[in-house]
C-alpha cells in the first residue's frame, strides 16, 4: 500500500510498483486503520506500507505510534522523500525505512525543519497537482545550478534565504525570480535559472524507493516491537471503529 500525492501520479506508481495499492496521503488513523484491517482480515496480499506523501496541516499528521504498531505486527513501513522522509528518519532506530537523499540528510540533521518538504496542492479530484515547489527541490536545485555553472555560490546562498523567507504555500521557482530580481540579484542569472530544467529531488527519491521495493520481494518488517497502548492510542482506536 502506497500512500501519495503530490509526489507521484498514481499511474507512475503502478507502472514502477505493479500490483501496488494506490492510497491518498496518510493522515492521522490512516497507517492504523489499515493496520487493523490487515491484522482482522489477513489480507496476504498487503506486507508493506510505504508513505511517500501525508496531510499535515487540514488534518493531523500521521502519528509516529501508528506506524509503530503497524511495525509490531510484522508489517514492514517504509519512506521516502516527503512526509515518508520525515517519519523514516524518526523512527529508523525502531525499524522503519527510509530510501532516498532527503531521508539520509534528515537522518543526518542536514535538514532539520519540517516545512523543507511541504506544498500546496490540488485535491484528489485534480490528482493533488503540486500547486507550490517545496523547499527541498529549491534548495537541491539552488545547488544543482552552481554545479552546472548558471549561479555562483554568493548568488545561490541569497535566493535560498529568500526561498526560506516564503510561507510553504508561496514557494515556487516563479516566485523565487521574482525575488530575486526585487532583491537586485543579477537578471542575467536570474534568466539562466528561469530557463534552467529544474530538478525534482522528492519525486526522485520516491521513484528509488518504489524500485527497491519491486526488486525487493521482502515482506516482514526487520524488527519486531513492542508497542505500549497508551492513552491516546487507545482514543484513537477508539475513533476509528
Amino acid at each position: 500500500m502506497v500512500y501519495v500525492g503530490p509526489t507521484l501520479r498514481r499511474g507512475e506508481v503502478l507502472e514502477l510498483l505493479p500490483g501496488a495499492e494506490v492510497a491518498p496521503p496518510a493522515g492521522v488513523g490512516d497507517v492504523l486503520r489499515a493496520t487493523n484491517a490487515l491484522v482482522k482480515h489477513g489480507i496476504a496480499h498487503v506486507s508493506r506500507l510505504v508513505i511517500i506523501d501525508g496531510y499535515f496541516e487540514r488534518m493531523a499528521a500521521v502519528w509516529h505510534k501508528e506506524i509503530l504498531v503497524a511495525m509490531s505486527h510484522g508489517i514492514s513501513v517504509w519512506g521516502a522523500a516527503s512526509m515518508g522522509a520525515l517519519r523514516a528518519a524518526e523512527l529508523a532506530p525502531f525499524g522503519m525505512r527510509g530510501i532516498g537523499s532527503i531521508f539520509n540528510d534528515y537522518a543526518r540533521g542536514v535538514l532539520t525543519a519540517d516545512d523543507e518538504v511541504a506544498v500546496a496542492h490540488a485535491p484528489a479530484d485534480f490528482g493533488y497537482l503540486a500547486m507550490s515547489d517545496a523547499l527541498v527541490n529549491i534548495r537541491y536545485g539552488l545547488a544543482a545550478a552552481v554545479q552546472e555553472r548558471i549561479l555562483d555560490e554568493a548568488t545561490s546562498k541569497q535566493l535560498l534565504e529568500l526561498a526560506r523567507g516564503r510561507f510553504y504555500r508561496e514557494r515556487s521557482w516563479e516566485q523565487l525570480i521574482r525575488d530575486g530580481r526585487a532583491a537586485g540579484i543579477s537578471a542575467k542569472a536570474l534568466d539562466a535559472l528561469a530557463s534552467w530544467p529544474k530538478p525534482d529531488r522528492k519525486a526522485d527519491d520516491a521513484r528509488m524507493l518504489l524500485r527497491r521495493l519491486r526488486n525487493d520481494k521482502a515482506g516482514r518488517a526487520r524488527t519486531m516491537i513492542s508497542v505500549p497502548r497508551t492513552w491516546a492510542l487507545r482514543q484513537l482506536e477508539s475513533l476509528l471503529r
